[in-house]
């Protein structure tokens, strides 16, 4: 499947019924979802993958589409149920699991896609989904708000890894919430795919 064909089929997904803004519940835009799955596919990091803080599933369901397993990591109950929709709408399989990211344990390394909170809401909000990303991949794909990069290099590199690729982009985010004034707004963000060290992988 194309980049633009899963981001058409993607435009079909739910978002959010009633965004929380205490988890800071945004929607990933489809094209952006497309871009991430899409880039793992072509790199081949689509095996097992888990989407933490998955919300409406766009990322799990993107990576599902391409042939990963991938599996949803949420705390809010009513975002898994649509997110359950969204996979059953488009023929994607995945599992969905309602936790809190900071109890998961995995028995083997997989591939972390995530879209964490910014931190605007709740200070260094993101530090708990990248220190939980770091702990059980060995490949991640994750979105943070521009201006990121010295904390995630920092981060990274203390847990032997290293940022491989980084993109910069511009993404539209829809009108959310009651104080947004704008049915769109573009914000700029960071796009990294972080790797393990090859010397730790060899060391496992």
């Amino acid at each position: 499947m194309r980049k633009r064909e899963l981001e058409i089929l993607l435009e079909e997904l739910k978002g959010f019924e009633n965004p929380k803004i205490k988890l800071e519940q945004y929607v990933t835009p489809p094209g952006l979802a497309a871009f991430i799955a899409t880039t793992a596919k072509l790199i081949g990091d689509l095996h097992t993958v888990f989407d933490l803080g998955c919300g409406t599933g766009i990322l799990a369901i993107s990576c599902s589409l391409l042939g990963a397993y991938s599996v949803g990591v949420e705390l809010d109950l009513e975002a898994l149920k649509i997110a359950e929709e969204n996979a059953d709408r488009v023929g994607a399989e995945i599992d969905l699991i309602c936790m809190d990211v900071n109890d998961l344990r995995c028995r083997e390394k997989v591939t972390t896609v995530m879209n964490p909170p910014f931190g605007i809401q709740r200070r260094n909000a993101d530090r708990s989904f990248l220190k939980k990303a770091l702990e059980i991949s060995n490949v991640i794909y994750t979105i943070h708000s521009a201006g990121s990069e010295v904390f995630v290099r920092s981060m990274v590199s203390r847990h032997g890894f290293t940022i491989t690729h980084l993109w910069k982009l511009s993404i539209p985010l829809r009108r959310s919430y009651s104080f947004h004034e704008k049915a769109f707004k573009y914000i700029p963000v960071e796009v990294f795919r972080i790797e393990k060290h090859e010397s730790c992988n060899a060391g496992r």
